[in-house]
């Protein structure tokens, strides 16, 4: 895992019409750039392997609870989400990176290159840069 990759596990509350929310929110978030891995421990756990640099843990939770999951809302969990919101809310602040942006730290130095005063720009049109 890079220091990217966060590790977490979702709770779901077991009252709720679907039986085995964990396996159907795995169904879900699988296909998702920036996903690693989504595996189903029981009925209401599963665990998520996610870049940073796509989500946080409040994303994928805010995910789920808009598309009708019911997470577990213990004592425990409230204090390790809100843990986990801090540390990753942090670390994306100290790599640079907007909400909801991949690859933000490139992005960054690409805008700064960008705007910095130097002798590297070409002044041709795009369609007269390819005849050199």
């Amino acid at each position: 895992m890079t220091n990217f990759t966060k590790q977490r596990d979702v709770m779901f509350n077991p009252l709720h019409d679907d039986e085995n929310q964990a396996r159907t929110a795995c169904q879900m978030l699988i296909d998702l750039d920036g996903i690693h891995l989504a595996e189903n421990i029981s009925e209401t756990h599963l665990v998520v392997r996610y870049d940073l640099r796509y989500f946080t843990l409040a994303d994928i939770e805010e995910l789920l609870t808009t598309v009708g999951f019911h997470l577990d809302n213990t004592l425990l969990i409230k204090l390790k989400r809100a843990l986990y919101r801090y540390t990753e809310d942090t670390e994306r602040a100290n790599l640079g990176c907007p909400d909801g942006q991949a690859n933000c730290t490139r992005e960054v130095f690409i805008n700064r290159y960008q705007k910095l005063p130097h002798g590297c720009r070409d002044k041709r049109p795009d369609h007269w840069r390819d005849y050199l």
